[in-house]
């Protein structure tokens, strides 16, 4: 893997021969995109360092506005862990302007991610997926092919993976204003990926190889971080897979089409979509076709998300009588920090679970 240019010890060592003190390294400068990211990198970097973040919990990440603060943080950064694709695109732009010598990890482009196509449909069909569909055995990522050192062998650039024929724009360079309807269009790919434990088994050790190998002096804290982070992930999946077990055929609505990777993580059954994203308001077409997937499937649950206006989502549910049920793809109630990623896992399949087993 190439080196950025910057150091990442920072401090001065002083001349040993003189028996004087050698002064600490400095803690890596990492900053992340949203805060499920965060919380990844947070705990691989739990005892050294703390991440920063650049979206403003409860900001909507497609369109966020870097306040000074976060751009000085920006410019001083060593290591810049987004999700990438068509989540940010504002911030690949920033990133090359303000920190272009900054290490850029763009997780959905890493070849061990998980990537699943961006869903236009109004219903959506119920596939016999489960965890084989993913590539991953029972315990987790062998079928990706890591070695014991991880991801280094699939060449991440500093250029922050060009090769990917993702434009640095992200895909939603479109230029549409947040009140324009046209929407973020997040291209081929759903940029959604936090939201299946694998992906965020295989980041966290994205992650930590990075910071093994630009900051050596702390490997073992980085190593035992993530073999702790791994065990919670695992955890929290396998708690979240037996609290949906039992519902796992029910069918719900989303108001966005944000959670299809935690759709065929956990095998739940998805019906269709109101809005295709944040921004896009739905005409009245596919408001009367999604009211008629509703009755058609006899949906239980219609999902909506902190920060987005829930009345379309009631006037939907009003035409079968299903629930409301609000599911956080962000973590936006929970504590941030290292814990934050585990306990959205379990939250959300719990909320869904309640909704659903009340069918």
């Amino acid at each position: 893997m190439t080196g950025t240019g910057k150091h990442w010890v920072g401090a001065m060592t002083l001349v040993a021969g003189l028996g004087l003190p050698v002064a600490a390294a400095a803690e890596p400068a990492v900053v992340t995109d949203i805060a499920p990211v965060e919380s990844l990198v947070a705990r691989v970097m739990q005892g050294v360092g703390t991440p920063g973040r650049l979206v403003p919990r409860g900001a909507s990440p497609h369109d966020a506005r870097l306040k000074p603060s976060d751009a000085a943080a920006l410019a001083k950064a060593d290591l810049v862990v987004m999700v990438g694709g068509g989540l940010t695109p504002w911030l690949s732009e920033a990133q090359q302007s303000l920190a272009p010598e900054a290490h850029v990890i763009r997780l959905m482009e890493a070849e061990t991610s998980i990537v699943l196509p961006t869903r236009d449909e109004v219903e959506f069909a119920h596939e016999e997926h489960g965890h084989e569909a993913h590539g991953h055995d029972e315990h987790g990522h062998d079928d990706h092919g890591h070695d014991d050192h991880g991801h280094d062998e699939h060449a991440h650039d500093e250029k922050g993976h060009d090769d990917h024929a993702h434009d640095e724009k992200g895909h939603d360079g479109h230029g549409h204003d947040e009140k324009g309807h046209d929407g973020h269009d997040h291209g081929p790919n759903d940029p959604h990926g936090w939201l299946d434990p694998e992906n965020a088994r295989a980041w966290a050790r994205l992650i930590a190889d990075e910071l093994i190998e630009k900051d050596p002096e702390n490997a073992a804290v980085y190593r035992e971080n993530l073999a702790q982070a791994d065990a919670e992930i695992v955890a929290a999946r396998d708690k979240a897979r037996a609290v949906l077990a039992p519902v796992k055929d029910v069918p719900f609505v989303v108001s966005h089409d944000a959670f299809q990777y935690f759709e065929k993580a956990f095998d739940v059954t998805a019906a269709g979509a109101i809005a295709l994203s944040d921004a896009r308001a739905p005409g009245p077409k596919r408001v009367a076709e999604i009211r008629e997937v509703l009755e058609k499937r006899g949906v239980a649950c219609v999902l909506t998300e902190p920060g987005l206006n829930p009345a379309l989502a009631q006037s939907v549910a009003e035409v079968t009588g299903a629930r409301l049920v609000a599911l956080d793809p962000m973590g936006l109630e929970l504590p941030e920090g290292p814990g934050l990623y585990p306990a959205m896992i379990v939250e959300m399949a719990t909320r869904l679970a309640g909704c659903l087993s009340d069918s």
